[in-house]
């Protein structure tokens, strides 16, 4: 692919949910966006041909994304950039319930996609994008990181790792490089959908997401898009390690 568009970005699992949104919003902002999913998105690239770049790969595989990451291929795509931002936006809740339940595969499986495959990628990232004088990283966090809820024991635990990982990065003050931990609110979501699917035992605040969704309060993935594009590409991004994009996307 090639672009002449100064600001790149890559996005992981771009093919649905938040992810599909903050693509699309992207590539209509003229951005060049490097979507990084287990599958392609089902349009997206008929309608932004020049702009959008997909790679299939299973960010839940610490083997595949090391092996990508070693390639050339973010250089290549980072290339003249003059701003870079990499969303790592890809993840899952699962497994859900108590401890004893929990399936170790799927423990492995969580820690792989929603730790590993973030901070290989934000190091991968910053080695290849030396180039570009404007870096920034977006880490898709969320309440729960913060915040102890029952039956999320391994959820809470991996956002609370991005979190932590985005406050220490943010100490090796690297002038070209910015990063935030970001909270998105509640979005109506496949993920949603799941927690409320969920079974009462395994997760006892079903009900709590349940009457959000009754009662109209869940954010669109569009509009969460919109709010957390303008303050990734602000100046304030960055000023904070972790935030809340209900908080800092506040108009002034």
């Amino acid at each position: 692919m090639t672009s002449s568009s100064p600001i790149r970005a890559i996005v992981t699992g771009h093919n649905r949910g938040l992810g599909a949104a903050l693509a699309e919003q992207l590539l209509a902002r003229n951005v060049a966006v490097l979507g990084l999913s287990r599958s392609r998105h089902a349009d997206l690239h008929t309608r932004f041909p020049a702009l959008l770049e997909e790679i299939e790969l299973e960010l839940g595989d610490p083997a595949q994304v090391a092996q990508w990451a070693a390639s050339d291929a973010l250089r290549a795509f980072t290339s003249g950039a003059q701003t870079v931002l990499l969303i790592n936006n890809a993840g899952t809740m699962q497994p859900v319930g108590p401890v004893e339940t929990q399936n170790p595969a799927e423990i492995a499986t969580a820690i792989s996609l929603n730790v590993a495959a973030p901070l290989m990628l934000s190091s991968a990232l910053a080695a290849a994008s030396v180039d570009a004088t404007d870096r920034r990283i977006v880490h898709i966090s969320s309440g729960a990181g913060r915040n102890a809820y029952p039956g999320w024991s391994v959820y809470c635990a991996t956002k609370a790792a991005l979190d932590h990982h985005a406050r220490a990065v943010a100490l090796d003050a690297n002038r070209a490089l910015r990063i935030c931990s970001l909270a998105p609110g509640v979005i109506d979501t496949n993920m949603q959908a799941q927690i409320r699917g969920s079974d009462k035992d395994r997760f006892p605040m079903r009900e709590r997401f349940e009457e959000l969704k009754q009662n109209g309060q869940l954010a669109t993935p569009e509009a969460c898009a919109t709010q957390l594009l303008d303050y990734a590409f602000s100046d304030a991004f960055g000023t904070t390690p972790v935030a809340d994009i209900r908080e800092v996307g506040k108009p002034a």
